[in-house]
């Protein structure tokens, strides 16, 4: 429900006006909530109060002209748009006011108020245009589910949460990686989640410090603080019915981390420097490279807030849990990377994509898109070369590793149930078998608790979560 503010010192013109747009609706419920001032010091005082959407203000007033009032009314309401209205015809009048700011001027009697009507919703039309654009993580490109790039059972998986969680509004978090598409993810959950478009607000937690990220998401009054020298919506606001994406939270300190736990339990906040409670109509992403529950434990996350984000957690797996994914993203990516550098690299020999599926991909698909990138730009024509990629790394035998002898590179023997596959080679497990073994065995020694399995396997808890599901899903398909 958008608020209008209508001023004007005519009591039965101003009664009629509110009659009139307080029966009008959208969605089955009244479009506007109404109200009114008879002054211009009554204007701005409302004004201050409610933070309309759209004044509608007369152009003379017993105390002041709406003229005068319209700079005032302007850095109350930041980016109201004010209709201005007169009786007279002047030229010069309506120059200064459109040059004051004014998004219209119109005249009375209204010969039709529809032709009102439709300023007015131009004017919240615009309004919510500015809003976007004003925005700076706002894009013009839209995620869609083809954009996500993979086969692999564990992606067919992402996929499927990615469509139950597009269906409801609840709160998400997302756990990945640096680099593994948790904004992309975010996205294509925005895309799907609404059959109109609606602002997608995005802010890392990570990038800006505690004083002005608190500005950021709640925005400041006038005043608030030195530099403060307008009024300024924050991304909470900015979002209005859409999404806000909080990028790596798990790096926003305690102090905002009890601000942001009081806007999810109560649905509303309020300005830096400001007293008039705003409602959140946004719904909550938030994403993360940290175990938050590790950070709980620690003392450097609230366990409150953390149980308000993971209402529905997504875990996105690493690149190299799932290489064979990596053909279908080099292809996906020379695509966007040919346009981007104005090249046609198209052609990638079995023994460079031999070369990509072995690197140890630290950076997950960031680090294969700019790998790819540099590939391209060095390559000579269109045959993507492998000496342009990162040399790969030896394999190193660690402590704790076997090597060729049947002792590990610590000098101590096999684990017991290896020892017997020395002699025969058929008896020596699959990778997957062998992990699935190791996990059954940590968990079977913690008597399943899944945190002190994590300690001795030395993996995260998504990891651990991702192999339990990975192993479990194979069961039931072989049951």
């Amino acid at each position: 429900m958008e608020t209008l503010l209508i001023v004007d010192d005519d009591l039965s013109l101003l009664e009629s006006l509110k009659m009139h747009f307080e029966d009008i609706e959208h969605d089955g419920a009244p479009r506007y909530q109404v109200v009114t001032a008879t002054s211009a010091a009554g204007a701005l005082r409302v004004a201050s109060e409610v933070m309309p959407g759209v004044v509608i203000l007369d152009m003379k007033l017993p105390d002041r002209t709406g003229l005068d009032i319209i700079e005032e009314m302007k850095s109350l309401c930041g980016d109201a748009r004010i209709i201005l209205v007169t009786a007279f015809h002047d030229m010069e009048t309506t120059i200064r006011a459109m040059k004051a700011g004014a998004f219209d001027y119109i005249h009375k009697p209204f010969p039709d108020l529809a032709a009102l009507d439709i300023v007015v919703s131009r004017a919240l039309e615009y309004r919510q245009l500015s809003r976007r654009a004003a925005s700076m993580s706002v894009e013009s490109a839209v995620a869609r589910l083809g954009d996500i790039v993979g086969t692999s059972g564990l992606m067919q998986q992402l996929v499927k949460e990615i469509g139950k969680v597009a269906a409801s509004r609840a709160t998400v978090l997302i756990n990945g990686e640096s680099g593994t598409g948790k904004e992309l993810i975010a996205r294509v959950i925005h895309n799907y989640s609404y059959d109109e478009p609606k602002p997608f607000i995005g802010i890392n937690c990570s990038a800006i410090v505690d004083t002005l990220l608190e500005s950021e998401l709640f925005g400041h009054e006038k005043g608030a603080f030195t530099g403060a020298t307008g009024l300024k919506p924050g991304k909470f606001e900015l979002a209005e019915d859409g999404t806000v994406f909080l990028d790596e939270i798990g790096d926003m300190s305690l102090m905002l981390q009890a601000k942001l736990l009081r806007v999810l339990q109560e649905r509303e906040f309020d300005r830096v420097g400001g007293v008039k409670k705003i409602k959140l109509r946004a719904r909550i992403i938030a994403a993360t490279h940290r175990n938050l529950s590790d950070e709980v434990a620690s003392g450097r996350f609230r366990e409150d807030l953390y149980q308000r984000l993971k209402v529905i957690t997504l875990l996105i797996p690493p690149l190299r849990e799932r290489r064979e994914d990596i053909p279908s993203l080099v292809h996906h990516l020379l695509e966007r990377i040919n346009e981007k550098v104005h090249k046609r690299v198209t052609r990638v020999p079995p023994e460079v994509l031999n070369h990509l599926m072995r690197l140890p991909w630290r950076g997950n698909v960031r680090e294969l898109e700019n790998v790819l990138t540099r590939a391209v730009v060095l390559a000579p024509g269109e045959v993507l070369l492998s000496d342009n990629l990162p040399a790969l790394e030896p394999v190193q035998p660690e402590p704790g590793q076997p090597n060729g002898h049947g002792h590990t590179a610590g000098g101590s023997a096999l684990p017991n149930f290896l020892v017997s596959t020395i002699d025969d080679p058929s008896r020596i497990p699959t990778l997957d078998e062998a992990e699935r073994m190791l996990i059954e065995l940590a968990m079977n020694v913690t008597k399943g608790h899944k945190g002190k399995t994590c300690q001795i396997l030395g993996i995260s808890r998504p990891t651990l979560e991702r192999k339990l599901q990975k192993y479990a899903g194979r069961q039931d398909s072989q049951a």
